[in-house]
């Protein structure tokens, strides 16, 4: 249910432009140089587009994406630029050509569905979690969801490995709201 509704929510193009500028709203907010986002999927907000602007502004800006390096081993983050060649990874998801690692100041992260707690719904691979459980505890990046309002739930069953966001932005605004 929650798929068909973000694929219904991401076909509409005034929800993705909306989308684009809370996305480069929360990039201006949190004043970070280094993000990372993913790959769009089908029904996934295509974030390249708000990356790239980000990046045209500042020569210090630097964005990643998330390399599966082995099935359930966390994601490592490898430096993307709009123009870089790409290769097809594993689950058959486009990646970058760098071997450049990064750890992203702020990390954005897909959203299937979300509740008003900060939890998300993933695909259940578990990667993000496992992912944001073992990062360097001094180095924890901003975690901000990215999501459509049709995707929001009030409560989402959780299990003991879930880690709520920071924030989650939709095409309507953030959720909880921007800290002050």
């Amino acid at each position: 249910m929650l798929l068909e509704a973000r694929l219904q929510a991401a076909s509409e193009p005034a929800n993705n432009a909306a989308l684009g500028r809370c996305v480069l709203d929360a990039l201006k907010h949190f004043a970070v140089h280094g993000v990372g986002f993913y790959w769009p999927l089908a029904g996934e907000f295509d974030a390249r587009g708000a990356i790239a602007i980000w990046l045209a502004a500042s020569a210090r800006h630097e964005a990643s994406l998330p390399i599966v390096t082995e099935r359930g081993a966390p994601l490592e983050f490898h430096a993307w630029t709009p123009d870089m060649p790409m290769r097809i990874g594993h689950h058959r998801i486009t990646e970058p050509t760098s071997e450049r690692i990064v750890l992203p100041e702020l990390l954005f992260v897909p959203c299937v569905g979300f509740d008003d707690d900060g939890f998300r719904l993933g695909y259940g691979g578990g990667y993000y979690d496992r992912t944001l459980a073992g990062w360097p505890a001094a180095q924890k990046p901003i975690t901000v969801g990215i999501a459509y309002e049709a995707c929001r739930t009030q409560a989402l069953e959780r299990e003991a490995h879930d880690i709520p966001l920071d924030l989650i932005v939709t095409e309507a605004g953030f959720h909880p709201g921007l800290p002050v």
